[in-house]
Formats: structure tokens, C-alpha cells, sequence
């Protein structure tokens, strides 16, 4: 059958999925389904428009009906869009959250191609970041997001990299801790602090606390834009260069230059343009924050801006590779 580009193109389906999630339709109708004037009741919304809806979903396979009892149930499919379901979705689909409310700044898409400004901000009047900030519940749902994306990375990563070399490391905008927690974990000798905006840097000393942890790992409030806690035998970037244009990731490589002992590391984490990073998520990054992923070749000479030359590259995880920057010889 000839492919469509008018079905590759059709926003009914995704539209409905993203609002199903959000609803939370999938918790409210559970195992035995119920019909939609129940739906409609504990969902707060107009029962014939969401009859209209769960109709379409059950054409996608997402919903089954049973004309019998009227009800709407989930299929396996549609189990996934439950919020204890195993692989996570939701935080991705729900428009309330960080990373289903991001993804509806793709209908601007064209404002960014036009332009290369980030639609996200064209669409919400601030920033990404600006935008998380301002919203605790936002923030939440990121760093819940992130820990969904590093769930099975985030122990290959500890596992198939030597840090065991590194004493002390700075976990460079680490989020709640994840990465940092399992690197502690497989390599008992090894201490660490995450640095992270405040809201993030608390809920690392949570887990780091919750994991009996804390005598070996702390948590710094701060930006990577500003002087970095200075003297570490590593600076970790994981996962955030890529959120970030040229100009910004020099700034952030810079901060970690200056900080290493002299002997020290920069270790970028990220999925490489052609070698683990989709099409679609290089999309995504230019259109939600004018960033970019990149080749090997790219970020070698964005650190080479700043002082750093390229030591090793490692793969550590499915889609992501490790390279090690060290300080530069001076020239002459």
C-alpha cells in the first residue's frame, strides 16, 4: 500500500494520546473500564466531547469498548499511559508536565526554521529554563523525567567507565543525583557533590540521604554559568551541552576548565549526532532551547576553545558515549 504523507502528518492521534494522559484516563478507568459520563464526572470535562474522544482512541487501539456495559477500558496499549506503568511515558505525554508541555511548542516549528529562536519561548513568552523556574510543579516533573531516562543508563554509566581514577567529581547541573548516586555506589573510594540550581541540589541530598550516601556526597546550589567548586579531579556534563547553543556551551566547558585541579578531567556525557541521537531529538533540542546534538568532531573543538583537549571517548551506555577532555598543553 502506498504510504500516506497526509497519516504521517495527522495530529488527531498524538493530540488524543497527550490528552488521555493528562486526564489521567487510563488510572480513572482501570482494569474493568467505565463509561464515559463516569469518565467525563471524575475528569472534570464535557462527557459528549470526551465520548468523542475515547471513540477515536479505541480507532487508534489505545481504548477497547464494550457496547454491553458501555464501558471504555484501556487496552495494553493504553496501559502505558498509566503512571505507575513500567517504561514511564506519561511525564512525556502529559501537557502538564515539563516534557509533554514542551513537546506542544512543535506547532511553532516553523517561528524556529524561520528564525533558529527556540519556539518554546515563543509560545510561552519565557524560556525552557525561565519556565521551570518559575514553576515548582515543572521542575518536579523534569527532574522525574531525567530520572526516567537515566533509570538504565544511569548504572551503565557508573559500570563501563573507569571513575574510580577520580576522587572527587562534580556532577555539573546533575539533576536529583541519579548519575551521581550510582557512580558513588560502584566505586566506593570515589566522593562527590552534584551542582545544580536549588530546588534540584535539595532533592540530591534527599536521595543521597535516602541511599546512606551523604557522607560521601553532597549537594552544591548553583549555576554552571558561574564559578564551579573548584579543585575536583573530574567535572561531569551529562546530558547538557546538547541543551545549548555553541556560544553557551563554551561557557559551560570554560567553567569547568577553570575550576579542574590541573590535572583534572572534563567528562561530556551525550547521545552524538549520527551515533545515538535521533533526527527527532536533534529537532526537539533546536526547537525547545536553540540546541544542538553534535559529532565528536564538534564538541572536540568547542573544547578546544576553552582549553581542552580530547583524551578518550568510551561508550557508556545504550545511545551515549563518555569523552574525556583534559587540560591542553600550552602551545610552544
Amino acid at each position: 500500500m502506498k504510504q500516506s504523507i497526509l497519516a504521517m502528518a495527522d495530529l488527531a492521534t498524538p493530540m488524543a494520546i497527550r490528552v488521555a494522559a493528562t486526564l489521567g484516563l487510563a488510572e480513572h478507568a482501570g482494569s474493568s473500564g467505565a463509561t464515559a459520563a463516569r469518565l467525563a464526572s471524575e475528569t472534570g470535562t464535557s462527557a459528549p466531547a470526551l465520548t468523542c474522544l475515547l471513540d477515536h482512541l479505541v480507532t487508534a487501539g489505545v481504548f477497547a469498548f464494550d457496547a454491553g456495559s458501555g464501558r471504555y477500558r484501556p487496552t495494553d496499549l493504553g496501559a502505558q499511559l498509566r503512571e505507575d506503568a513500567p517504561d514511564g511515558v506519561k511525564p512525556l505525554l502529559d501537557i502538564n508536565s515539563a516534557g509533554g508541555r514542551a513537546e506542544l511548542a512543535f506547532a511553532d516549528l516553523l517561528g524556529t526554521i524561520t528564525t533558529g529562536a527556540p519556539a518554546y519561548e515563543h509560545r510561552y513568552g519565557r524560556d525552557f529554563w525561565a519556565d521551570i523556574d518559575a514553576e515548582p510543579r515543572l521542575r518536579r516533573s523534569f527532574d522525574a523525567q531525567m530520572g526516567w531516562r537515566f533509570r538504565v543508563q544511569a548504572p551503565q554509566i557508573a559500570e563501563r567507565f573507569a571513575w574510580g581514577r577520580f576522587p572527587r567529581i562534580v556532577d555539573v547541573g546533575g539533576g536529583d543525583g541519579l548519575v551521581l548516586a550510582e557512580i558513588l555506589r560502584a566505586h566506593p573510594a570515589v566522593r562527590g557533590q552534584v551542582l545544580d540550581l536549588a530546588p534540584s541540589a535539595t532533592a540530591a541530598a534527599g536521595r543521597f540521604a535516602a541511599a546512606g550516601l551523604a557522607d560521601r556526597a553532597g549537594a552544591v546550589p548553583g549555576s554552571f554559568f558561574d564559578p564551579l567548586p573548584a579543585g575536583a579531579d573530574a567535572y561531569v556534563l551529562s546530558d547538557i551541552l546538547h541543551d545549548w547553543d555553541d556560544d553557551h556551551a563554551r561557557r559551560i566547558l570554560a567553567r569547568c576548565r577553570q575550576a579542574a585541579a590541573p590535572d583534572g578531567a572534563v567528562v561530556v556525557i551525550e547521545p552524538l549526532r549520527h551515533q545515538g541521537a535521533s533526527t527527532a531529538i536533534d529537532l526537539f533540542m533546536l526547537m525547545c532551547f536553540g540546541g544542538r546534538e553534535r559529532t565528536v568532531a564538534e564538541l572536540t573543538g568547542l573544547a578546544a576553545t576553552c582549553g581542552l583537549a580530547l583524551r578518550a571517548t568510551t561508550p557508556v551506555a545504550e545511545g551515549r558515549t563518555a569523552l574525556e577532555f583534559g587540560v591542553a598543553p600550552e602551545p610552544g
